[in-house]
């Protein structure tokens, strides 16, 4: 069987213990999937000039947040790492010719710990993390996930995390108390748009996605944590098509949409 990738938003760390519908839903997504017997997992929070693959057998904790309930921090995700399987991303990648670092050592941050800890709790699938590089395009990440696309046969899952859409000033103007404050018209158009392409397989277009999209740039004013979702597109393979499994918003304009590739 040929492992799906995925791309989720993980939203703010409080996604680990509020009940909201992007927690609920990933609470049951283990359930609709083939279980992986590895997962390399792409997050917004690790950021590097070139590619690196952490090689850390034992992974700890980084509470990369201040200001949220004690609570988050004091949840350990004990998935192990996989220094094999950290050695082949790294070959995959430089086969594909983009320059790799392996790192000995790396935590979880809240990008992976998040979604892992609801989607795996048992935490017992080895765990690899790869780096996304901000001042790089969509169509590096593409191709830094096209490298990865073997895995998939091999029972091992791409799982790419960031948000969908991800302005921060947007969702601080409207404040923090009403978490299920009616979604932004601008907010709804650009998800739209990429469920749209993304269903269609058009590639080219997400490529292009800030060029093109319904108010591309207000949905992600920096777009660190919409880079992962070119690494799970390129990760499914050149035909690859992508559903839109989950989707909500939160607090007006955070979109919290959920991609299966295949």
């Amino acid at each position: 069987m040929t492992m799906p990738t995925l791309f989720v938003s993980h939203g703010s760390p409080m996604t680990a213990i509020q009940e909201t519908p992007a927690h609920q839903f990933m609470k049951r997504l283990a359930g609709l999937l083939p279980r992986p017997k590895a997962i390399v997992v792409v997050s917004a929070h690790f950021t590097t000039h070139q590619p690196a693959v952490v090689a850390d057998p034992h992974p700890s904790m980084i509470y990369d947040f201040g200001g949220f309930p004690e609570a988050l921090s004091r949840i350990v995700y004990p998935a192990p790492g996989d220094p094999d399987l950290a050695r082949r991303v790294a070959d995959l990648v430089t086969e594909a010719g983009l320059p790799v670092r392996i790192v000995p050592e790396r935590g979880y941050d809240h990008g992976s710990w998040v979604p892992l800890s609801l989607i795996y709790p048992d935490a017992t699938i080895p765990v690899v993390q790869l780096s996304i590089q901000p001042d790089r395009d969509t169509t590096h990440h593409y191709a830094l996930g096209a490298a990865l696309a073997a895995l998939r046969h091999d029972d091992i899952l791409v799982l790419a995390t960031g948000a969908m859409t991800h302005n921060l000033m947007e969702v601080m103007r409207g404040g923090l108390r009403d978490i299920a404050r009616p979604p932004e018209h601008w907010a709804v158009a650009f998800t739209d748009w990429i469920e749209a392409k993304a269903k269609a397989g058009a590639v080219d277009d997400l490529l292009r996605t800030m060029e093109l999209a319904p108010d591309g740039v207000r949905a992600h004013p920096d777009d660190d944590h919409f880079l992962p979702f070119f690494v799970a597109l390129g990760a499914a393979g050149p035909n690859a098509k992508g559903t839109r499994i989950h989707a909500s918003i939160e607090y007006g304009s955070l979109a919290m949409d959920t991609y299966r590739f295949d």
